[in-house]
């Protein structure tokens, strides 16, 4: 698999895309590996939003797996991630365990944040996956405050970002990144640029359609890369990491790839023409890494099998225990009606509201 890198901005950032251009046979399986349950857990999440089984609606990331992948797979525990709205299987590549997961997706009393957040703000803290904010662009001010966090605290830990293409041209957006060029912070922006925001095509928000051009003023690198292409992710995301790290600054990396499906299950995406979705699913970048390994020697029909046998029999035992465990709101009505009798039974006067 070719690797489509341009370098748009070349300050502080070697020719070569990374110090060791060869990745390791077991990692370009761990890539793989990774996407494949990435992409079956979405199709898994999609199917139980359609049977009306959980409390949100769905925003879906199928055809943007290397991306994610590629940029967060070797992140630290103490590394924080900030997600958009599309970021659910962020939480998976970091290592949030699926029946926290489910649960939070179910709006579980036993979920990360006892229910109470809405499905679609997933995060974790014990993984330092940050709760999603409703304007992705206001969700950079939050990253580019912990990158100063970090800095201050004169740590090497560094904050991964993620966002699509429209909140780069918003103002607050654009203000957190020239802040975080101009403290030289230890972030990483990750713009997965899919053509459009929530339905505008980017050919109306601006003249190019490239977001690193638009980025040249920041003051930091910026990096154009294939992003349905997992190793050329992997190797500008690692590269890009160890520079924050070692206190080099910010990177922006702008992954052209594209969602298959609209902006949330309740989106039709009538907005684009079905020419242009089957030539983007052409390029399916779960595809696109099989033929890859296969030229490679590393890759097997029977293999991906077992990969997909097993991962599907951890969802369904992820989805069986998330079940079993009654949403917040059952568990405060319970709570409500055993006040209430209890108030009853005892001659004292209270009310009871059922919504």
């Amino acid at each position: 698999m070719a690797t489509k890198v341009k370098d748009l901005v070349a300050d502080g950032m070697p020719n070569s895309i990374h110090p060791n251009p060869l990745i390791s046979d077991d990692k370009l399986k761990q890539l793989y590996s990774a996407m494949l349950k990435c992409r079956l857990l979405e199709e898994r999440a999609r199917i139980i939003t359609k049977q009306a089984k959980f409390k949100d609606d769905h925003y879906a990331a199928v055809g943007q797996e290397a991306a994610a992948v590629g940029a967060a797979i070797d992140l630290r525990p103490e590394d924080t991630v900030v997600p958009s709205h599309r970021d659910f299987i962020l939480n998976f590549i970091k290592g949030v365990p699926l029946t926290a997961i489910f649960r939070q997706l179910y709006g579980s009393s036993t979920s990360p944040d006892k229910g109470r957040s809405v499905p679609a703000r997933r995060g974790h803290a014990p993984r330092n996956i940050l709760n999603t904010a409703s304007t992705n662009a206001a969700q950079l001010n939050f990253a580019t405050g912990i990158a100063a966090a970090n800095q201050m605290k004169k740590n090497d830990n560094v904050v991964v970002a993620f966002l699509d293409e429209g909140p780069a041209s918003l103002g607050f957006g654009d203000e957190a990144l020239k802040f975080a060029g101009a403290r030289n912070l230890p972030i990483v922006y990750v713009c997965r640029n899919n053509l459009r925001g929530e339905s505008v095509s980017v050919k109306l928000q601006a003249e190019t359609d490239d977001t690193s051009l638009k980025a040249m003023e920041y003051g930091f690198p910026t990096i154009t890369v294939d992003g349905n292409d997992a190793v050329a992710m992997y190797r500008v995301a690692q590269e890009a990491i160890e520079r924050a790290r070692s206190g080099g600054g910010p990177t922006l990396i702008e992954a052209k790839t594209y969602r298959w499906h609209g902006h949330a299950e309740i989106d039709p995406a009538k907005y684009r023409a079905a020419e242009e979705l089957e030539e983007w699913k052409s390029k399916d970048p779960i595809a696109a890494m099989e033929r890859y390994l296969t030229g490679k020697g590393l890759f097997s029909g029977a293999w991906k099998k077992k990969i997909s046998d097993a991962f599907q029999k951890e969802l369904d035992d992820a989805i069986a225990v998330a079940q079993k465990t009654p949403p917040l709101e059952s568990i405060e009505c319970l709570d409500s009606l055993s006040s209430f009798e209890s108030q009853h039974s005892s001659g004292r006067s209270g009310h009871f509201f059922r919504a």
